[in-house]
């Protein structure tokens, strides 16, 4: 009998929510979260992402075991006696290299961060194994079991590695979360509590030196034994990364496409598709299965995004699912709308990413996705606008062509199971700049062992005596280390997370593009944007009752910008779980969605509507005002007062400073003189 643990990457989420509530991840893409008990037992679809006092619920991933018949194997099955789990989370942020774009992609040729002089985070610390977060591995077995990933659970004898327990600037982290086992023996991992902390000022989007977050990755390992037959050992991950805001709503080119698209260009994994390397033109997509998700993602941007171009050809002004003759002149102008994939392996600027208008000589229409490509930011390893990934490119061209059935009831492709693609299929998997839960080194087929199995340097006991290797490159081959995936991101993720949002992208000229200075950043440019269902941007104001809109100091209906009174860095570090989750109001209606915001903490904030005549010196000029929100006087002992004078009228007020109080965040600085220009190239949030 063989068995596999499901998902084989799995993908929790932070939360700070104190309170013993948690929920657990979506099964299918765009699903909604569920509900579950103390232990993870499953309830039910998730009603409320947030606790009473407006803190953000943790996201727990459930691990699975099945056999190759479909049947899934638990504490309940006749023959078990025992499921034993060991997990290893670390997150390696601290003591590797600084983000710079796509320095280090070995996709790329002379493209190592040795090639490219790349700096370390914290270069003046000589043992950089003490920068790491590693509380070694848990083991967990039974039904309804706990244990946490802190100091009091260290395995003896491991080397663990916490960081400081005091920070000068906002919280330390003591954590990276806890295991739990359901009823039945299933694994739940859960991440920490969105705790990040250090010594020194922020200084950019990227983070700043001594700090850490509680992000985090690693191997999880199950054995199964049994009364009658040998014992049977398997092997997952585990991700944990930043709250999905909008899980219904699904990125473009998700991390589950991501990992599809290696599987088929380098391990076989479909090969009437592919075969080392070459696709097959004779091959028959299918339009349910390969093109439709392309085309209902798109027309979902529109909920957190400014996305009418896209908006225009998701509408079926002609029958998507014709495959005659007859209609291919349709289907090849639509095709013509998409732009090609760069070629792999090649960070020439003249390759297709460069190109904006579908016409370039008559500047028609933006070519799709209007997003920004994976580098748009600096002019090393240029990719400007986002394509489709190579693998999706092609099955849109087979639809074109007319390559191509229309059957809703399709069988999906062998070796992709829905338990293994849901988690990561509410992911980001392009662009990737770095990214939101992980990077571009999940487009390297060196660091799986198969189509959607992340490859493992070793097993769980191997580092007992040595720790974590905190300088190997994995995808240099090897395998992968607790920490691996995750060590790439900005560290803090806020920072880097409050920029992740639009990206102002230069068009005229393939060689040189936005770089953070104005005076090299050469006009004219276009605006794009990043991941919107991960980090939104434009959104639509959900308040339904007048209470709820006095407190927002909005109508329903209205669109402003997501983040709106979170103004700077510092405060999306300390204040991120006060933004609104996005959330279909209409679900109920299948092809008829009404997307807002919900669940804001809109008591954190306070609003003004400056006249535009402040500005202008123009009297004449107070007929119009601006819309303000902010956070008074920036600091947690003002917020705090702030809460408590609406505390006097407001249970939600009360609870929310009994939070703060609790929670002890030291006020954050930046570095003097300010971060510059931001990455996104503008200040400006419309």
């Amino acid at each position: 009998m063989n068995l596999n643990i499901y998902p084989s990457v799995g993908v929790a989420r932070i939360g700070n929510s104190l309170q013993a509530d948690f929920c657990l991840s979506p099964d299918s893409i765009g699903g909604l979260p569920f509900n579950a008990d103390a232990y993870g037992n499953k309830l039910g679809p998730i009603v409320n992402f947030k606790d009473d006092a407006g803190a953000i619920k943790r996201q727990g991933q459930v691990f699975t075991i099945y056999d190759d018949d479909n049947n899934e194997i638990t504490l309940n099955s006749p023959n078990v006696t025992s499921i034993e789990w060991h997990v290893h989370l670390a997150n390696k942020k601290a003591a590797w290299y600084n983000f710079s774009e796509l320095e280090g992609n070995l996709l790329f040729p002379d493209n190592s961060y040795q090639d490219k002089n790349t700096p370390f985070r914290n270069p003046e610390e000589s043992d950089r194994q003490s920068l790491l977060v590693d509380p070694g591995w848990r083991m967990i077995s039974g039904a309804n079991q706990s244990i946490g990933f802190d100091a009091a659970n260290v395995p003896a004898g491991y080397p663990a590695q916490f960081p400081n327990s005091t920070v000068k600037y906002g919280l330390p982290v003591k954590t990276l979360g806890d295991l739990k086992t359901d009823s039945e023996g299933r694994l739940i991992v859960l991440g920490g509590y969105g705790n990040a902390g250090g010594d020194l000022p922020l200084s950019s989007y990227g983070g700043a030196d001594t700090w850490h977050d509680d992000i985090a990755d690693g191997p999880v390992y199950c054995t199964v034994n049994f009364s009658d037959q040998p014992s049977i050992s398997m092997q997952a991950w585990a991700i944990v990364g930043s709250p999905d805001f909008a899980p219904e709503i699904v990125n473009i080119s998700a991390l589950s496409d991501t990992m599809f698209d290696v599987g088929v260009r380098y391990f076989d994994l479909i090969p009437e598709m592919c075969m080392n390397g070459i696709y097959q033109s004779s091959f028959i997509a299918n339009f349910e299965r390969d093109i439709l998700p392309i085309i209902s993602r798109m027309a979902n941007y529109q909920w957190v995004s400014n996305v009418q171009p896209m908006m225009a050809l998701t509408t079926c002004f002609f029958d998507f699912k014709d495959s005659s003759a007859e209609n291919l002149e349709n289907r090849m102008n639509y095709f013509s709308y998409f732009r090609q994939p760069n070629g792999p392996n090649d960070d020439s600027p003249y390759q297709p990413s460069k190109d904006l208008f579908q016409n370039a000589d008559s500047l028609n229409f933006p070519m799709l996705p209007v997003n920004s490509g994976s580098n748009s930011v600096s002019n090393e390893s240029l990719v400007k606008f986002l394509a489709l990934n190579i693998t999706q490119y092609f099955l849109l061209q087979q639809w074109a062509q007319g390559l191509f059935e229309s059957d809703p009831n399709f069988t999906p492709y062998p070796g992709v199971d829905i338990k293994n693609t849901a988690s990561v299929g509410n992911c980001v998997g392009l662009p990737m700049c770095p990214g939101i839960e992980v990077t571009w080194s999940v487009q390297n087929p060196s660091i799986y062992s198969a189509p959607f199995v992340i490859s493992n340097n070793a097993s769980y006991y191997t580092y007992d005596l040595t720790g974590l290797n905190p300088n190997r490159d994995e995808c240099e081959g090897g395998g992968c280390e607790p920490g691996d995936l995750t060590k790439r991101m900005a560290c803090p993720w806020q920072a880097d997370f409050f920029q992740c949002t639009i990206q102002t992208v230069n068009f005229t000229d393939p060689t040189s593009n936005k770089s953070g200075d104005p005076s090299t950043s050469t006009p004219p440019t276009y605006y794009a944007y990043w991941w919107p269902p991960q980090a939104p941007w434009d959104v639509i104001a959900g308040e339904t009752t007048v209470s709820g809109q006095a407190a927002a100091n909005v109508v329903l209906g209205e669109q402003f910008n997501y983040a709106r009174g979170i103004n700077q860095f510092a405060q999306m570090v300390e204040h991120w779980y006060a933004l609104a989750f996005i959330k279909n109001r209409n679900a109920g209606a299948p092809g008829f969605p009404f997307f807002t915001e919900t669940e804001r903490n809109n008591l954190l904030f306070t609003f003004e509507a400056m006249p535009v005549s402040d500005i202008s010196g123009n009297s004449n000029d107070d007929q119009t005002e601006i819309p303000i929100w902010y956070i008074p006087n920036d600091n947690p002992s003002a917020t705090l007062l702030n809460l408590k004078a609406k505390a006097v009228t407001s249970d939600k007020a009360a609870k929310m400073v009994a939070f703060l109080e609790a929670r002890a965040f030291k006020h954050i600085e930046t570095v003097a003189g300010g971060l510059g220009t931001p990455r996104s190239g503008t200040k400006i949030r419309r």
